[in-house]
């Protein structure tokens, strides 16, 4: 080849051909592999620099996967220690049935002794009652002015009321309405123009009269209980039947006085008394019927009650009560009159007094056994205008009675006076030894014996209590109330005491007036017993029982196991029995067995699920170690110990039968135990979540890292593509100059060439 010349311009085109060339390849190396630095002869520096980066980058990537790893281990301890949470609860709420069952035994351990008087009010029991005296307001009786006082004698009911009305006539429009009247008929002048129809009403007082067609029944063929006496029918109550009768027989039809009668049946200003299917009617003591004359129909209240009669407007009309017409309803009133001899306000039918749990009635209707009246029924006595079954229930007749009645009945109710019942509707009267018998004073007030039995206590229906003045001083109270005089407790000063009962407090009992720490009322009692597991109940004969509570039912008072055991001065002023052993209630033990054995099977649920919460082979719950390495030098690491979470790791053992779930203590001790369980279960979770989200911000610190060294090996070694392109560009140009150059260099030698031809 040194034979070849080639001259200076063509040597020159050629070397920059070779330098263009090799740049050339340079930069379609650095486009294809998108570095800039392919090794280390391009830049030593940073190509050994970007090694190490990617070097370290990777040796923290393979340790993501065991954090990972170490992640789900963690969730599958999170999951275990959730699922025994859960089973927890469960065994929680079987422990609460048995707290909600019914107590285990039938009877629990007790002691008692009476104390003589005692009540849950005072427990020291009382040496004597006296009756105390209680006043009411001032009653006053009708005398003009509202001012005169009201005495013994002062009677409940009034002065009759009276409707009249303006006048009657009968069919042929000239006669004048009669008690003979009749309500059907053939002849004009003996009938109404309109009789009722059959199944008409008129109500009086509450009670119904019916009308109905046809003939009165026999005496065998009326109801059970009821008489029939002409046209009428009626149940001794007040309800009655008129039967319109057969206008082929004029003895068989009704009348206005019938229809009077009934009426004054209704209002109590009559009576009956049945017997054998017949009604004997007769007028009540101090009343005056209704009457009929002269065209006239005029109705009566009883002195008793006010008088209401409510009925069709045309037949009411056809006796001459109302202007009214049409087929409506109408109401007709009568009301009483107030006088000097009665009460200045007047008791309403069937008000009633309760005294002391007895009850006391006010009947509009004449004394069981008086005059007209019926017979005093079987185990009842009257005394006065008073009927009384002989143990403080009464009823009071408005018609005859006074204010003595209602003292008298007061006092029956509260054991003042007794009524000794002969079994002939009679009987002896009584004041109780040492009492006073209730009256009424010179001013009217009401002076009433508490008795000795009970405190008084009065409530009523109706205006009862107003009537007689004892609604208090605004008139709107609903009670009359009053306390006995009482002697002081046999066992006042008197100390009861129980050592230690199942874990509990010692007793020191000091029975007083309340004060200064000592015992007086039931409730207090029991306030110092709840400490010691024990409670107290009386009953109404005085008998004093301390019983074990339903925490510790299967226990003994007073045994070595239990203790309990009483002593005290009360002891010897009192004989307590011996403590009787609690008695088994086999259903409800039963009940109680069945829930030990579901029990068990949540123990059995939690030993297994804390066995089966691992993951890779690693658990948590069952005393496994798990070691996280969180950088490539093994310096960053975190290490968990695990624990051991079956039954007996939480501290729960399994119950036995008979001895587990027995009484409420041993519910109680079982729910300790869970609830600690569940707060070893709580701290356990709260130490997992925290160590659990450390390795999470470690996991997301190792992706961010291993990022920022891949991003500082690229910026040492990767290439601008643009630049690299553009450079591409470029040499291409020049390559393509530096051929053409070559080529105008060769031409002179081209041209010699053509001289040679």
């Amino acid at each position: 080849m040194s034979g070849i010349v080639l001259s200076a311009s063509v040597r020159q085109n050629l070397l920059s051909l070779q330098s263009t060339a090799d740049l050339l390849a340079t930069t379609q190396n650095r486009l294809s592999t998108g570095k800039s630095v392919n090794s280390a002869l391009d830049n030593p520096t940073n190509y050994f620099t970007a090694q190490s980066l990617d070097n370290r980058a990777s040796d923290i990537n393979n340790l993501l996967d065991g954090i990972a790893n170490g992640v789900q281990v963690l969730q599958a301890a999170n999951t275990g220690l959730t699922s025994l949470q859960k089973l927890i609860d469960s065994a929680k709420s079987i422990a609460n049935q048995a707290l909600q069952t019914t107590v285990g035994y039938s009877t629990k351990s007790n002691v008692s002794t009476t104390i003589a008087g005692a009540t849950a009010a005072d427990l020291r029991g009382t040496t004597s009652f006296a009756s105390a005296t209680a006043s009411s307001n001032v009653l006053y009786n009708g005398t003009a002015g509202g001012t005169t006082a009201a005495s013994a004698s002062t009677t409940l009911g009034a002065t009759q009321g009276s409707f009249a009305g303006t006048g009657g006539l009968a069919a042929d429009g000239t006669t004048g309405i009669s008690s003979a009247t009749t309500l059907l008929g053939t002849t004009a002048a003996g009938k109404l123009t309109t009789a009722p129809s059959d199944g008409d009403t008129l109500t009086v007082n509450g009670k119904t009269i019916t009308f109905r067609t046809g003939t009165a029944p026999a005496t065998s063929a009326v109801p059970t209980g009821s008489g029939v006496s002409g046209h009428l029918v009626t149940d001794g109550s007040g309800n009655s039947t008129i039967y319109l009768g057969d206008t082929a027989t004029t003895a068989t039809l009704a009348t206005v006085g019938d229809v009077l009668a009934a009426i004054d049946l209704a209002s109590g200003v009559k009576t009956v008394t049945i017997s054998a299917g017949a009604a004997t009617i007769g007028a009540a003591s101090a009343a005056s019927p209704s009457t009929a004359a002269a065209g006239v129909v005029t109705l009566k209240s009883s002195v008793g009650a006010d008088l209401s009669v409510t009925g069709n407007a045309d037949f009411l009309k056809e006796l001459g009560l109302t202007g009214a017409t049409g087929g409506g309803n109408i109401t007709l009133t009568a009301t009483r009159t107030t006088s000097s001899g009665s009460l200045s306000s007047l008791l309403q039918d069937g008000t009633s007094l309760n005294v002391d749990g007895h009850v006391i009635t006010f009947k509009n209707a004449p004394v069981p056994g008086s005059t007209n009246a019926p017979a005093v029924p079987s185990g009842f006595g009257v005394s006065g205008n008073v009927l009384t079954d002989g143990n403080g229930n009464s009823t009071v007749y408005l018609q005859t009675g006074t204010i003595a009645d209602v003292l008298k009945a007061i006092d029956f109710a509260t054991g003042v006076q007794t009524f000794t019942l002969n079994g002939s509707g009679g009987g002896t009267l009584a004041t109780a030894v040492g009492q006073a018998a209730s009256t009424i004073n010179t001013s009217g007030q009401l002076k009433l014996s508490t008795g000795i039995n009970a405190d008084l206590s009065i409530t009523g229906t109706g205006n009862a209590l107003s009537v007689l003045g004892l609604a208090g001083n605004t008139g709107s109270a609903t009670a009359f109330s009053a306390a006995r005089t009482s002697g002081i407790g046999g066992i006042a000063g008197k100390t009861l005491t129980f050592t230690s009962f199942n874990g509990g407090t010692a007793v020191n009992v000091t029975f007083g007036d309340g004060t200064n720490g000592t015992v007086k009322t039931l409730d207090q009692l029991n306030t110092k017993l709840q400490a010691n597991n024990l409670s107290a109940t009386i009953d109404a004969n005085g008998l004093l029982t301390i019983t074990a509570s339903n925490d510790y039912a299967s226990s003994t008072l007073g045994s070595t196991a239990a203790g309990g055991a009483i002593g005290g001065t009360l002891t010897s002023a009192l004989t307590f029995s011996t403590a009787s052993n609690p008695v088994q209630d086999g259903v409800a033990q039963t009940a109680r067995a069945n829930l030990v054995s579901q029990y068990n099977n949540i123990l059995n649920q939690i030993d297994t699920t804390s066995q089966d919460s691992s993951f890779n082979g690693v658990n948590l719950l069952n005393g496994d170690q798990l070691k996280l390495v969180f950088d490539e030098t093994g310096k960053s690491s975190l290490n968990i110990t695990g624990v051991t979470y079956n039954s007996k790791g939480l501290g729960l053992a399994a119950l036995t039968v008979g001895v587990d779930f027995i009484d409420n203590a041993a519910a109680n001790r079982v729910l300790t135990n869970l609830n600690a369980a569940s707060s070893t279960l709580r701290s356990e979770a709260s130490s997992l979540g925290s160590n659990l989200s450390v390795v999470q911000i470690r996991q997301d610190f190792n992706k961010n890292l291993i990022n920022v060294l891949q991003t500082g090996s690229s910026n040492l070694t990767l290439a601008d593509t643009n630049v690299e392109a553009a450079n591409s560009q470029a040499l291409s140009t020049r390559q393509s100059i530096a051929v053409s150059a070559l080529s105008l260099a060769n031409t002179s030698q081209q041209s010699v060439l053509q001289l040679l031809r």
